[in-house]
């Protein structure tokens, strides 16, 4: 069951409208990369989502509540990062995660211990006493998804998380991400950075002009059913006929010093793979799962998509082929 669901959504602004009939839906403790140009809408569908915009019509569900109906209770499932943040310079981490707290209605018997918990999965444990205004920018970045996240909410939306962040802060925040994933959380991050989004994203969505022109998975590490790319020190034609025998090794090809392969197994079958390949004495200086690359993918759908549709008046209904059914990341 999704926990998010956005179906024929629309947007509109006095002098435009941005979002044409948008639907989809994500699926629990995924991370998904929305991709777009400047002014695509990105940032308008994470407001909406948050319930701190109210769209002209459409519906929106939060693991199972009506965001436009009852968007007090959908906040207490919802985490939200503007990119444009601020934080309470004067006041310390600890300060400003019980200001959070209190904020988010988190009992006053808990808060402490929410804090220390907080503090320690972000990495805050020892700054608890520090200002706020004397961070780093990567520690103050930090410091604003800590009290995003202090309500334990079930969503977190990012805009931009990684502006202005240096090469090492990014990696911190990829690892990040990543383990709040890996906690449970579900996350939408908006974000211009496509090398860096492979890094910790599950699916990609890309926007343009209010439309919704993709959503696809990217990576599974559950499955079982994947493609593989093994690079050879050089052209060797008869490695087909070998990787013919192996188990479970189908849709075999071949190009240049690269074989590609579609194998059915999780991690464990993968490695006994490896050692099955090795065993056979197919020399071999490369092994990696040949999964989609969002640059490419999002510049070849960029490239093909159709001309944008005539402009509609603000206030008045269009019809999008968006609006038929929502698109899944599946």
């Amino acid at each position: 069951m999704p926990i998010i669901s956005v179906k024929d959504l629309i947007f509109d602004y006095p002098d435009k409208r941005a979002i044409k009939g948008i639907s989809f839906e994500l699926e629990p403790q995924s991370i998904t990369a929305m991709v777009g140009p400047n002014g695509a809408g990105k940032t308008t569908i994470l407001r909406n989502i948050a319930a701190l915009d109210t769209p002209f019509s459409g519906s929106i569900s939060i693991d199972g509540i009506d965001v436009l109906s009852n968007p007090r209770k959908a906040h207490e499932k919802i985490g939200f990062l503007q990119d444009f943040y601020g934080l309470y310079d004067l006041l310390t981490v600890a300060d400003c995660l019980n200001y959070y707290a209190s904020a988010h209605g988190v009992p006053c018997s808990l808060r402490k211990e929410r804090i220390l918990e907080t503090a320690r999965m972000l990495g805050l444990e020892d700054r608890l006493n520090q200002q706020a205004g004397n961070l780093s920018r990567g520690l103050r970045q930090r410091l604003a998804i800590a009290q995003a996240i202090i309500h334990r909410p079930a969503i977190l939306l990012l805009d931009e998380p990684a502006s202005g962040l240096d090469p090492e802060a990014r990696i911190d925040l990829s690892r990040l991400l990543v383990s709040l994933r890996d906690s449970g959380m579900t996350i939408l991050v908006s974000s211009h950075i496509l090398v860096e989004l492979e890094d910790y994203s599950t699916h990609m969505m890309i926007i343009d002009n209010g439309h919704l022109v993709d959503l696809r998975e990217i990576r599974n590490s559950a499955a079982t059913h994947r493609r593989w790319r093994m690079t050879m020190p050089m052209e060797a034609p008869e490695v087909v006929a070998k990787l013919i025998h192996l188990v479970d090794v189908t849709a075999i090809s071949l190009e240049g010093r690269d074989a590609t392969f579609d194998f059915h197994g999780d991690d464990n079958a993968v490695s006994r793979l490896i050692a099955r390949i090795t065993a056979a004495q197919i020399p071999f200086c490369g092994f990696a799962e040949d999964k989609p690359n969002i640059q490419s993918v999002y510049l070849e759908k960029m490239s093909a998509k159709a001309p944008p549709p005539p402009q509609v008046t603000p206030g008045k209904k269009e019809a999008s082929p968006d609006a038929t059914s929502p698109q899944k990341g599946a």
